[in-house]
């Protein structure tokens, strides 16, 4: 069973072949970094524009990447939410478009439960059941997960997310779009210790996270210290490391309450912030001191891909196919606990 996966949520273009025996055919990604860079930020008109214009050309590579045909596809994936709407529309609207097209059936995927399974992609996967770990530009959550569809919120943010707050202390800072990564960059060369900035939420009951505050106290001690002038390069370095330390000492905190708190051994950390490597440096010491493992994507696959968009839509591949026209189907907020078993 081979299944073609769209992923148009934000501002990657990306296009997979997933084959149930074979594992991944192909995989291409086309980042929109340059393009909303001058921006400082997604442009959602923009995003969609560019998907409009790259998806069929990179559907068309990616067939020949993997050295099929049409006719070789048994079903269709798109990431039909959450997400920018515009965005998903376009992957909807294709993907649902070319099922009818080729007389196949279109599966709508869930973002989140496809970032949660694309540790399947390795050989090395996890056994249900685990904890994940969802950490990204738009999302934090831990999830208890049973099986493919039985999902669990235990917490989540109650304002900023993770990746969310790294761009915006980032830009605070200077650092040129897209300023997470960048700030991970500067902070692995300065002391993690010279702020004491808080842990939001890390003391308290309950598996909820909030960095809003963390972002404001990081603002306020940046304007302290620039006063009428710029910040030095070595005040940058020590509020980008003691920043990060702050959020990896919640992150971490939060999953081993949340392991012990569900009585599993397996944590699954996906999202864009899951290739942080401090993160994982500190989760893989303090866990597998434990006794518990951790689990990831490789890099390429902790950020947007189709990779894990048509991995997901093969595990919820219909048992009976439906009757009448693929539904194109796109929501710009869709609860991970709404879904149900395949």
């Amino acid at each position: 069973m081979k299944v073609l996966g769209i992923e148009t949520s934000c501002d990657e273009t990306a296009v997979a072949v997933y084959d149930g025996e074979q594992g991944l055919m192909a995989n291409r990604v086309w980042s929109q970094i340059e393009l909303h860079r001058p921006h400082g930020g997604v442009v959602p008109e923009l995003a969609s524009r560019e998907h409009v214009e790259r998806l069929l050309p990179m559907i068309e590579g990616c067939l020949a990447d993997a050295g099929i045909e049409p006719q070789a596809i048994d079903g269709i994936a798109y990431t039909a939410g959450p997400g920018l709407i515009g965005a998903l529309l376009v992957g909807a609207t294709v993907g649902a478009g070319l099922a009818a097209a080729w007389g196949l059936p279109a599966i709508p995927v869930h973002h989140m439960e496809a970032h949660l399974l694309a540790p399947l992609l390795e050989d090395d996967r996890p056994a249900f059941p685990f904890v994940a770990l969802l950490v990204s530009g738009g999302h934090t959550m831990l999830v208890e997960v049973a099986g493919i569809g039985r999902y669990r919120i235990l917490g989540q943010t109650l304002d900023d997310a993770a990746g969310e707050a790294f761009d915006k202390t980032a830009k605070m800072l200077g650092l040129p779009y897209p300023g997470g990564p960048q700030l991970a960059l500067l902070a692995g060369n300065g002391r993690a210790d010279r702020f004491a900035f808080p842990r939001p939420m890390l003391g308290r009951q309950g598996l909820e996270f909030s960095f809003s505050g963390l972002k404001t106290a990081v603002a306020l001690k940046a304007r302290e210290l620039r006063g009428d002038g710029v910040l030095s390069e070595s005040v940058r370095v020590e509020l980008a490391n003691s920043f990060q330390e702050a959020v990896v000492d919640t992150l971490v905190g939060k999953s081993r309450q949340a392991l012990q708190a569900t009585g599993l051994s397996r944590l699954v950390v996906a999202g864009g912030v899951g290739a942080n490597r401090r993160l994982r440096e500190r989760l893989r010491s303090e866990l597998t001191a434990t006794g518990c493992s951790v689990y990831y994507p490789r890099n390429e696959y902790c950020t947007d891909n189709g990779a894990m968009i048509a991995l997901a839509g093969s595990l919820r591949f219909p048992a009976t196919l439906p009757a009448g026209p693929p539904v194109v189907c796109a929501r710009a907020r869709w609860d991970l606990e709404e879904l149900g078993q395949p």
